[in-house]
Order: structure tokens, then sequence, then C-alpha cells
């Protein structure tokens, strides 16, 4: 997996690296922990420019989690609530997912959103409340883009300072990569065999 990563960004380039964050934030488990370092390397190659790198990891992380957003301003609570119930499985989306992410919504206010978007596991559900609640479009993207960009510069900025380490460095991390995708698609694989429960206990 770490191969066809690495390989559709360096076919692709900033394109590959927006479509990845897109996907990362809709469907898992592609984490962008993986995506944006291999990112990096290829701008410390001179495949890519720091810029580009950036603005297409922040646009596809963007246009993933203002999806999720614009459905949860549409359906509202009750509606993704239902969504989650009846349709969650794949997504290993349940209602009291939604109900946790609300909670952590509205104790925290907009911040939640700007933090929300650094704390894997809260970075793409964080949009359901802010839409939920009915959080202004122009305040929300303010305050992801800032938080995505924050997240999205630290895993690059990793990546590339790597530079011509990164081949000897990817020989060790490579196989932990491949371990950490395994781990997320046998946990991805779990959540979906348990959801039913997940469902009825919620």
């Amino acid at each position: 997996m770490t191969d066809w990563i690495g390989g559709l960004i360096e076919q692709w380039g900033a394109a590959g690296v927006a479509f990845l964050m897109f996907i990362e934030n809709v469907f898992p488990p592609i984490p962008s922990e993986i995506v944006l370092p291999l990112a990096g390397y290829r701008v410390a190659e001179g495949d890519l420019s720091l810029a580009a790198a950036l603005f297409a990891g922040s646009a596809g992380s963007l246009a993933g989690v203002t999806l999720w957003y614009c459905a949860a301003i549409r359906l509202g609570a009750g509606g993704m609530r239902r969504f989650a119930r009846k349709r969650g499985r794949w997504l290993t989306l349940t209602p009291g997912d939604i109900d946790k992410v609300d909670e952590w919504f509205r104790k925290h206010g907009a911040l939640a959103v700007l933090f929300g978007r650094l704390v894997p596991g809260i970075r793409t559900l964080i949009s359901v409340p802010a839409g939920i609640c009915g959080m202004p479009l122009g305040r929300f993207l303010l305050f992801t883009t800032i938080g995505t960009a924050l997240w999205s510069s630290a895993l690059l900025l990793a990546g590339y300072f790597l530079g011509e380490n990164f081949d000897r460095v990817e020989g060790y991390l490579s196989p932990i990569g491949d371990a950490v995708l395994v781990g997320l698609a046998a946990w991805y694989l779990y959540r979906v065999a348990t959801f039913g429960r997940r469902v009825g206990a919620g």
C-alpha cells in the first residue's frame, strides 16, 4: 500500500496528493500520516514544489471535510443519525460517533474545528456537528483551513527534511507503514463486522 501511495504521488504529482487526501477524509483507511510525508519527500527530490504539495494536500482535505459539513447542514442531527444507522456500515459511522463529536463541538465551540483537525479520529467527523449546529460556512472554512494547513505542513516538512535519507529510512518505515495499513484495514473490517452491535448499543 505504501508503494502504491508513493507511486500515485510520483505519477500524478499534486493531483495525486489532493486525491489521496480527499479519500482520506471521506473513506478509510488511507492515513495522511503516510501520504503527506511521502509527498514531502517528492518535494525534496524536486518533483513537486512545497507550495503545490501544501495547496494540494490542504485542498483535498478541505473538499472531503466540506462534503461532510454540507451533508450535515442538509440532513440535520436527526438525518445524520438516521444516515449513520442505515448507511454508515461501510463508513464505520454510528449514531453514537456523531453524538460524541457533537458533544465535543458543543463543549469547545468554534475552536473545536481548528484543533479537531489536528486530532486523529476527530479530524474528519468534526465537520458534522459544525454543520448540524449551523456554523457559518465562511467561519467553518477559516478554522478548518488553518487547522488543515498546520497538520499538512508538519507532515510535509517531516518528509522534506528527511530528504536524501528518506530512501534509507523508508527501508525501515515501509514494513512499519505496511503493518500500520494492515492494522487500519483490520480495524476497519472489525468496525464493519461489529457495526450492528455498536448501533444497537447506541
